[in-house]
């Protein structure tokens, strides 16, 4: 009974005459794509150091250097973090991260931790007025990484994911019907497979605050 109505079922669709192994081997090929994705970005998050090695801009404040849908690079690294460098960081309460510029550093002793001050730089005041009540300064426990380079507007598919899950619910139903027709579209769903799994794998998506 069950297999008829399977076969029903690729009739109606129009696969009647596909061969289950071709199938099988297309549903390995996606499970692979994003298998992939999850080692490459957890190599990252160790290489890094960083838990978010790869964010996006969803926003303004850090204009010109950075624009809504830039992809940011980020890392930890050993050195001493300095003015003038641009670092990702988190406010207790806060979902979402910010990306803004260290324009004070206060030098640790040997037992105190880093202070920093940081500013958007499109923003007139510096993130006092952003901070939680009562914090003048950022710790280094609230630093996600620095930014070491960037892909201009190169994150606009995940913003618009992000902004309209119905496209995202749409390219995986895409990326199936494409894994179900044929080798000749195997490049295709590769490209939509990674596009979908990185979507759904990068944990924070990174916002600038907005101009002050």
């Amino acid at each position: 009974m069950l297999g008829r109505v399977c076969k029903a079922l690729l009739t109606f669709i129009g696969l009647n005459d596909v061969n289950v192994r071709q199938l099988l081997s297309q549903a390995l090929n996606l499970g692979l794509i994003v298998t992939t994705a999850l080692m490459l970005w957890k190599g990252l998050v160790f290489f890094t150091g960083s838990e978010s090695p790869v964010v996006v801009v969803l926003s303004g404040s850090m204009e010109p250097a950075f624009y809504k849908g830039d992809i940011l690079f980020l890392n930890m690294g050993r050195k001493p973090f300095r003015v003038g460098e641009v670092v990702v960081f988190n406010l207790e309460g806060r979902d979402i991260p910010i990306v803004h510029r260290i324009i004070k550093v206060h030098e640790p002793k040997k037992s105190e931790d880093i202070l920093i001050l940081t500013k958007g730089d499109k923003n007139f005041e510096d993130d006092r007025v952003l901070y939680n009540d009562g914090q003048k300064w950022l710790h280094g426990g609230d630093l996600v990484g620095r930014v070491r380079g960037y892909l201009p507007y190169f994150g606009w598919a995940t913003i618009i994911m992000n902004e309209y899950p119905k496209v995202k619910y749409a390219l995986i139903g895409i990326m199936a019907i494409f894994a179900l027709t044929g080798r000749e579209s195997l490049r295709i769903t590769r490209w939509l497979g990674l596009c979908v799994a990185a979507n759904c794998m990068t944990p924070i998506w990174l916002t600038h605050t907005p101009p002050l």
